[in-house]
């Protein structure tokens, strides 16, 4: 036996154990990866949030849970996420606001109750954070003077505030509250992304809430019936108090019943559109109004 054949068989033993540690570690990470069901969330935001990001917070509730279960969340546009649905795609798990009626068919029944997210007699979708409506002023809410109407996103702040006998100028969110703070207008009839604003600026405003209407919800749905368990656990993680708890983090509230009336998640954008039309004539018909 030559040099290199004495070496290989003093090695031997080595390489035998280092194999049999490669056969039975591999295939053990395949059996767990393989075991791992994975969750789909898609997020999609059709109204202006507080701050921050509601999927960066949909994110960390995922990492919190504990389970086989990896919950993927994926931030879209409202045109990114009718584009992929218009292909065939679709999520696990919806989270969406006013302006995507056409997940309806998709969305099976929560065990929760919100009129806004009622279709055909069942919930299908269920608030898991909202804002509100404001008017703001930087003295007091007695002299006359123009008003911002704050407008961004799918919500209907001329509903909001027609309801509230309110009237004043659709102007763009940035420009509407900068035009406030100049004094370009006396008033801003804005929302919680407003109250944001002038925290962080330090600014000093009086705010009004206002309790008409609010159609500044976020909901949550569920769409697959394969991965029922799994996603429902997302919802109720989501749903529970320490994280609702923690929507100050994100300029968000908890789901609270201090609105008179809202209008169905699933009005389609063409209803949508008509009733701010008739907002702004002067007229909000009750058909497309829910009363919370």
């Amino acid at each position: 036996m030559g040099k290199f054949g004495r070496m290989l068989w003093r090695g031997l033993p080595f390489l035998l154990l280092l194999a049999a540690a490669v056969i039975v570690f591999v295939p053990q990470k395949s059996e767990n990866a393989e075991a791992r069901t994975v969750v789909r969330v898609w997020n999609i935001d059709t109204f202006e949030g507080g701050k921050g990001s509601r999927t960066a917070f949909l994110k960390s509730v995922a990492r919190e849970l504990k389970g086989e279960a990896y919950y993927l969340v994926t931030s879209y546009t409202l045109e990114g996420a009718l584009s992929a649905f218009a292909e065939g795609d679709a999520p696990d798990v919806l989270s969406f606001g006013v302006g995507l009626s056409e997940f309806a068919e998709l969305l099976l029944p929560l065990p929760y109750s919100f009129t806004g997210g009622e279709l055909g007699g069942k919930t299908l979708a269920y608030p898991w954070c909202m804002g509100g409506y404001y008017l703001f002023s930087l003295t007091d809410f007695e002299g006359e003077g123009r008003t911002a109407l704050s407008v961004g996103g799918e919500n209907l702040p001329a509903v909001a505030a027609r309801l509230e006998g309110i009237t004043g100028e659709e102007t763009e969110s940035v420009a509407a509250y900068t035009g406030f703070l100049s004094g370009k207008y006396r008033y801003l009839f804005g929302t919680q992304r407003d109250v944001c604003r002038f925290q962080a600026r330090g600014a000093i405003v009086q705010a009004r809430p206002l309790t008409k209407y609010c159609d500044l919800y976020q909901y949550i749905g569920i769409l697959s019936s394969e991965k029922w368990e799994a996603s429902l656990a997302f919802v109720e993680a989501l749903l529970s108090p320490e994280v609702q708890g923690r929507l100050s983090q994100i300029g968000m509230f908890p789901l609270e019943n201090n609105a008179e009336r809202t209008v169905s998640v699933f009005s389609s954008r063409e209803a949508l559109g008509r009733l701010a039309a008739a907002a702004r004539e002067g007229d909000v018909p009750e058909k497309y109004l829910k009363s919370i």
